[in-house]
């Protein structure tokens, strides 16, 4: 099954400071059809405003992975931690068993990210925080794993659940493949850029969910970047 969800069909919030569309229910918006997609919980697709940002603010369990894909995010946390994720790059955190943080736009221009929480295999662990560059030439043609429940197996950042988020560069032509598990339940997004996904046409920012297919053939109709991923 591919489902296509058009982008003017999602939820949206305009808070001034953050223009934020959402994939699935989140915060004031809320669609009984939309609560998720297996284990991933919320996609939202966040344009925030220059020198503004999320103040600190409480989670727990639940793994939050935040793809950055234009200007920069940085992080503060109740850990200690601090850091600034640039387009292209990726961090995430493990709320566990709570974890209170603040992202901000401290750069002069707008910020745009795609903000996904994925629900964890196992609680009652520490937090944790980690951020992680991952140069665009080495995802172009084909996908690259990003953040994933075997780090390393896919050298990348660790999440605790069987998920895996991945993100690939075409060219206008270009293919690329995911090899998954029929039960297994996909979610992608082209930020830039027309695809179809095993032959179905998604635009820019539409949000296409999958399940029930052994493979997954993303190809270009135009230069594009595809974030993915594939959970229980």
């Amino acid at each position: 099954m591919i489902d296509i969800r058009p982008f003017a069909s999602l939820g949206h919030a305009d808070h001034g400071w953050l223009d934020a569309r959402h994939h699935f229910s989140f915060s004031s918006y809320h669609d009984p059809d939309r609560m998720g997609w297996g284990n991933i919980r919320v996609w939202n697709d966040d344009t925030i405003a220059a020198q503004s940002g999320f103040p600190p603010h409480p989670h727990r369990d639940m793994e939050i992975v935040t793809f950055v894909r234009t200007g920069a995010i940085t992080h503060q946390d109740s850990l200690g931690n601090k850091g600034r994720t640039a387009a292209g790059d990726v961090q995430v955190m493990s709320a566990g068993t709570g974890i209170t943080h603040a992202e901000y736009n401290v750069e002069d221009e707008a910020t745009t990210l795609f903000q996904i929480w994925i629900l964890p295999d196992r609680g009652g662990e520490a937090p944790g925080w980690g951020q992680r560059e991952f140069p665009k030439g080495s995802r172009e043609g084909g996908f690259e794993v990003l953040a994933s429940g075997d780090p390393e197996g896919d050298d990348a950042l660790p999440i605790r659940t069987d998920a895996k988020v991945a993100a690939a560069t075409l060219t206008k032509g270009q293919k690329a493949v995911w090899t998954t598990g029929e039960s297994r339940h996909q979610y992608l997004v082209a930020p830039t850029g027309r695809i179809t996904v095993n032959g179905v046409e998604a635009q820019p920012r539409d949000g296409v969910a999958v399940t029930g297919e052994t493979e997954i053939v993303v190809e270009a109709l135009e230069d594009a970047e595809i974030v993915l991923v594939d959970a229980r």
